[in-house]
């Protein structure tokens, strides 16, 4: 038989941990690039662009839509792998169970 308090418990440790992780998340960052390194994008776990970076050399006037392309891929790279690093974490804390509406 179940004994609620003691599911209860289980649940609420687990939510400490997960927000727990969710905020050291915050403080973990990740980098994508584009055009060999010349635009860089950094997220960090939580899923946020912190930084962005863009070779002058990549600057140029006549074809700007190069340049969008490249911060386009390198913040497309960046957002893949904070998604990456924030499911690994996530699922040390669930097991590995995917929790809907949690990744």
């Amino acid at each position: 038989m179940f004994d609620l308090k003691q599911i209860q418990k289980m649940q609420k440790e687990l939510q400490d941990r997960m927000a727990q992780v969710q905020g050291d998340l915050k403080n973990q960052e990740v980098e994508g690039s584009a055009g060999g390194g010349m635009v860089v994008a950094r997220a960090n776990g939580d899923r946020e662009l912190v930084d962005l970076q863009i070779n002058k050399d990549v600057v140029e006037p006549d074809d700007v839509e190069m340049l969008q392309d490249l911060v386009i891929a390198a913040v497309n790279n960046a957002m893949e792998q904070a998604k990456a690093l924030n499911e690994t974490e996530m699922s040390k804390v669930t097991g590995g169970i995917k929790i809907p509406g949690l990744f």
